[in-house]
């Protein structure tokens, strides 16, 4: 059962930054291959973010910031100009339904194919270190590619990708951007040192390995006000191969976390285990004591329901809660957690590709 004051503060206004919010429950990125070839949304992806704008906060879908850091097919960009004209079709929509909306910046690094990438090239990495698993293709799905690493000279290019990526997020209309520094894409594969063998200045410590998220971040705060920037870790989430976390998940992340504070940011937006899996974490591994470190606004996300939420919140362990693949059949899913109604469980068939059936055709309760 649910505490109804809980409940209650769970569904009440509140700030993240400078972003005002209606209520505390934050849509979390949700990938869902329908953009074009081109990485190009349209109507069809406006119609589903705008059913879906009753959420406090609406994180948009990963969004690549350049050729280089795509990973999978029909997954959107924010590097063209029919790009940022499909987004601004997008965060009007939201806006017309009363919604706020940002823009998650998204390079995948090593968890990508040559048939994905420019010219047919490797995709890049801190090390040359293979990942397991495979990705989606236009030809089906296939093993991901040997990566090449990163030449030093070559990141101040890959962070004026984040650059452009924001300032094309801020014409696109969004409310803010988020940092993907997670779930061991490219900038949480040179924070963990089972992915990053460098030698250079991005490599080796813990201070170095963590230096480029916070140049990113840095860079990124050129173009917007800390209070509409967030961040997202995942200190704790393997990649699609079972690669290992960090080997020293608390000092890293933990020094990580201490370093953000000097920017102000709007919110850390934290998995709290497995991205769409377990809660489970390793031994020794406290992703509170690590929540405590941030002096700023808190998501929490991973395996959330009402009674979850609601308990986190009255014990001041979050102020937002994201809630993931519930948004997919729910499009109300704010009013229906707010009265308790049943939820929708959608079918994994209807997650990944495709038009409208299985993504906008989903009803509410009126």
């Amino acid at each position: 059962m649910t505490d109804n004051s809980s409940r209650t503060d769970l569904f009440a206004p509140v700030t993240l930054g400078t972003l005002d919010l209606a209520n505390r429950i934050v849509m979390a990125p949700l990938t869902r291959s329908r953009a074009t070839d081109d990485g190009v949304v349209g109507a069809l992806q406006a119609t589903y973010y705008a059913q879906r704008a009753s959420a406090g906060l609406i994180i948009a879908e990963a969004t690549n910031i350049s050729p280089q850091g795509r990973g999978y097919a029909l997954t959107p960009g924010i590097w063209s100009e029919a790009q940022v004209a499909g987004w601004k079709t997008v965060t009007d929509a939201v806006h017309a339904a009363g919604g706020r909306i940002v823009s998650q910046l998204w390079h995948v690094g090593r968890f990508s194919h040559a048939d994905l990438q420019p010219g047919g090239q490797a995709p890049v990495a801190p090390s040359a270190v293979k990942a397991e698993g495979q990705t989606y293709t236009n030809d089906g799905m296939v093993d991901v590619s040997m990566p090449r690493a990163l030449e030093t000279d070559e990141i101040p290019g890959v962070i004026a990708d984040y650059v452009r990526a924001a300032e094309n997020a801020k014409r696109a209309g969004f409310d803010g951007i988020e940092v993907h520094s997670a779930n061991s894409y490219l900038l949480d594969q040179f924070i963990r040192d089972s992915t990053n063998k460098r030698t250079d200045r991005y490599g080796g410590s813990i201070e170095n390995r963590t230096r480029l998220t916070q140049e990113v971040v840095e860079a990124v705060l050129k173009v917007w006000e800390p209070g509409r920037v967030g961040i997202r870790l995942s200190p704790t989430t393997p990649d699609a191969g079972n690669t290992p976390p960090d080997s020293t998940v608390m000092e890293t992340y933990g020094h990580l976390i201490g370093r953000l504070n000097r920017f102000g940011l709007a919110y850390l937006h934290f998995v709290e285990g497995a991205t769409g899996g377990t809660r489970a974490l390793p031994a020794g591994i406290s992703l509170d004591a690590l929540r405590a470190e941030f002096q700023g606004p808190y998501i929490g996300n991973s395996g959330y329901d009402l009674d979850l939420a609601v308990a986190r919140r009255a014990a001041g362990k979050v102020d937002a809660v994201a809630f993931g693949r519930p948004f997919i059949g729910n499009p109300d899913l704010v009013e229906r957690l707010r009265i308790g109604a049943d939820l929708v469980q959608a079918p994994r068939e209807a997650y990944y590709g495709g038009g409208a059936e299985g993504y906008t055709d989903w009803p509410t309760l009126a």
